[in-house]
């Protein structure tokens, strides 16, 4: 990583995302870019483009007003409702969905991951071989991060490619026999995540200023926006921009499905034995924990919870610890993070041999989740794979067809391929009374 300064102050910190007042259901996304009509995702819903970046950057055909305290926020012991709008109406069309994701990512923000910065008014690329240096600034100063692209032996430029946090941990054999690219993303440059004391540290930090309120996970989300944006204007690096996908492992896992929420020009989302802060809901981890705790056992330990994920890492801003002790009081919980995704295409991996990652808290939420999908119609869209028959990112061979399906259908775009899956070999039964008190509605 580099990092460069010109002479002047560093700008005030970028506007916070949503802020002006009222949401208007159903009006169109605005983002930053579009997906050209051949892309790979299928026909998208009234007012969901998918090439532009979530309404979650600047000014928002979606505004949304202020957001109240924690304090003020009331308990809700249940899943929150993804289909309940700050209005307290539930939506009710498809074209509503825009809007209400816009709502979501808002209080994402304001509660868990802090502000996601527009667009860089400053940005260029240099491609040295198969490095390419990601160079962003704001007027005053810039700073610079090189992702690794490596291209497949099989297809053709310009390649579909996946962004990945760290190293790979997808089967490399899948990708290569479909010609996908591959593009190593230098998360811990982006944003350090070393340990509690990492807040602050790495080239957003550099630019944005290191009290920017935005956690580690904001940051690589920024820096992957970014990527992409020069991406789009550099085809000499051979990837084409308007089939990518975005993958991690683990905590890389946990940062992949937030940069996917937060930019629509990513066509495929795959984040992998996440765990807490991914796929896993808050408030059943917690519920796991007390369970076991009341069973006598020290078990509970095993299990991740919001308590002690905030003090472990900077992943989230600092502000999140006010609900350590209350996650019933978030208006959302991750079955939301990941129906941002939608209509666009992801695919939950998970492993039940890791009791850490809350394996039952994780299919709870990925099942509940697939019910947005439901609801937009495209239920094909989003998957879910959890078998315990491998060590912790190491990719089971058990799950190499879904993998090889949703690649082949949403990333390389070809074949009529069938990305219906729901599985876990742990025996998991969604209790449906425990955590959904709201129906699944048919949006029109």
């Amino acid at each position: 990583m580099q990092q460069r300064s010109n002479t002047g102050s560093v700008l005030a910190l970028l506007s916070a995302l949503l802020s002006a007042p009222g949401c208007s259901p159903g009006s169109p996304a605005q983002g930053q870019g579009a997906a050209a009509p051949e892309s790979p995702q299928a026909a998208e819903l009234p007012g969901a483009s998918a090439g532009a970046a979530v309404p979650a950057e600047g000014a928002s055909a979606c505004p949304v007003g202020p957001l109240p305290g924690h304090e003020q926020l009331p308990a809700n012991p249940r899943l929150p409702d993804p289909f309940l709008s700050l209005s307290g109406q539930r939506i009710t069309k498809k074209s509503e969905w825009a809007c209400r994701r816009a709502e979501i990512a808002a209080q994402l923000a304001e509660y868990e991951l802090g502000p996601k910065p527009p667009r860089a008014r400053q940005q260029s690329a240099k491609l040295i071989g198969q490095r390419l240096e990601v160079t962003v600034g704001d007027g005053q100063k810039s700073v610079t991060f090189a992702a690794q692209i490596e291209l497949p032996p099989n297809g053709k430029a310009p390649y579909p490619a996946l962004i990945g946090l760290g190293r790979a941990s997808l089967d490399a054999a899948t990708l290569a026999k479909l010609g996908v690219a591959f593009i190593k993303f230098p998360n811990s440059d982006v944003a350090e995540q070393d340990n509690g004391q990492s807040r602050g540290k790495g080239a957003f930090y550099a630019l944005h200023g290191s009290d920017h309120p935005a956690g580690a996970m904001m940051a690589w989300a920024w820096g992957v926006s970014s990527l992409i944006d020069v991406l789009e204007s550099t085809p000499e690096t051979k990837i084409d921009p308007r089939r990518l996908g975005v993958t991690g492992c683990s905590r890389n896992g946990k940062g992949a499905l937030v940069a996917g929420a937060f930019d629509e020009r990513i066509v495929l989302t795959i984040p992998q034995e996440s765990g807490a802060g991914g796929s896993a809901s808050w408030r059943v981890s917690d519920q796991q924990r007390a369970d076991w705790q009341a069973a006598g056992s020290p078990a509970g330990q095993d299990v991740q919870t919001l308590r002690q994920i905030t003090k472990e890492n900077v992943w989230f801003r600092s502000s999140f610890e006010q609900f350590s002790e209350r996650a019933e009081r978030l208006p959302f919980d991750h079955h939301m993070l990941m129906g941002m995704v939608a209509p666009r295409a992801l695919l939950v991996v998970e492993n039940t041999a890791m009791h850490w990652l809350g394996k039952l808290s994780s299919f709870t939420t990925g099942m509940v989740a697939h019910r947005i999908w439901q609801a937009l119609g495209v239920p094909e869209r989003m998957g879910f794979s959890q078998t315990g028959d491998h060590d912790h990112c190491q990719y089971a061979a058990s799950q190499v067809p879904e993998l090889e399906a949703f690649l082949q259908k949403f990333l390389v775009g070809s074949g009529n391929v069938d990305t219906s899956v729901l599985k876990t070999d742990g025996g998991f039964v969604l209790d449906e009374a425990r955590w959904v008190d709201w129906s699944t509605p048919a949006l029109r």
